[in-house]
């Protein structure tokens, strides 16, 4: 595996790989969501390459950046287990080099739920995405689906930037008691762990309802709030049931729709989500 570490080198690297070409961007802290992704990069592709960059414009003022999990040693371990050929890991400073200005804004889609919760995350999030894109030039890249918004938002920017990737959205990889793999659940104490799983479990209840002829949006979503709220120990951010292209706030459940919810279990927020096809 070779490790890359300037734009330069990357571009030089990527322009002589094999074709097509696979992505994985991360923010290391690598779990079994991220060996899911670089799995079908690895079987889709000659050639699959993975980022390491924990983005700081996409944390907030009070958010956890100083303290996200870093341990890259580890990380670069399980890109190689993976069998990823190139390992991309620029610094801070090879991003966002000195006088660095420019951000991306993609619209609508990026102010509602987490964009509404986080500001400016999104900005930060489609900034680093189009570096990266115009960096490597991939041929496809791959996201999870437990990031389901981040997923329309790239989706959005290749599209309307004619960036020229297929985007790949992996299913969400889950523990066998269904809690969302994140590289945030490392902060979760034993008990805030199990009162997690109720994220889960509000999710299958909003799905129950669909299938068993619910339509009203709101009876759903105040279902799906009640047992959350019946852990004290889980404080509810938002409950969604949008549109999954527009993400707008639907009334009458029309597939595809996203359900989606955020909440803070002690000091981590976790989000979840699923499809209603």
């Amino acid at each position: 595996m070779k490790i890359v570490e300037t734009v330069a080198e990357m571009r030089e690297v990527a322009a002589c790989a094999a074709r097509p070409l696979g992505l994985v961007p991360t923010m290391g802290a690598v779990h079994a969501g991220h060996v899911a992704l670089m799995d079908r990069a690895r079987s889709e592709n000659e050639t699959a390459v993975t980022s390491l960059f924990v983005n700081p414009k996409q944390f907030g003022p009070s958010e956890d950046f100083d303290s996200y999990p870093r341990d890259f040693a580890r990380d670069l371990a399980q890109f190689e287990a993976c069998g990823t050929d190139i390992a991309f890991m620029p610094p801070v400073e090879e991003v966002y080099p000195p006088g660095f200005s420019t951000s991306i804004d993609v619209g609508p889609i990026a102010k509602r739920l987490e964009g509404a919760s986080r500001p400016g995350h999104f900005m930060g999030v489609a900034t680093v995405v189009c570096k990266l894109l115009a960096t490597v030039r991939p041929d496809r890249v791959y996201l999870g689906q437990k990031d389901a918004q981040q997923c329309v938002v790239v989706s959005h920017l290749n599209a309307d930037l004619n960036l020229g990737a297929e985007i790949v959205v992996v299913p969400t990889v889950r523990d066998p008691d269904g809690l969302a793999l994140s590289s945030r659940n490392v902060y979760l104490s034993d008990d805030e762990r199990t009162s997690a799983l109720v994220l889960h479990q509000a999710l299958r209840l909003g799905e129950r309802l669909w299938m068993d002829g619910v339509r009203g949006a709101g009876e759903m979503k105040a279902r799906m709030r009640e047992m959350i709220e019946s852990d004290p120990a889980v404080r509810i951010d938002y409950v969604s049931i949008a549109d999954l292209e527009s993400l707008d706030e639907l009334d009458l459940v029309e597939p595809p729709a996203l359900v989606s919810v955020a909440a803070r279990v002690g000091k981590p927020r976790l989000i979840d989500n699923l499809i209603l096809e």
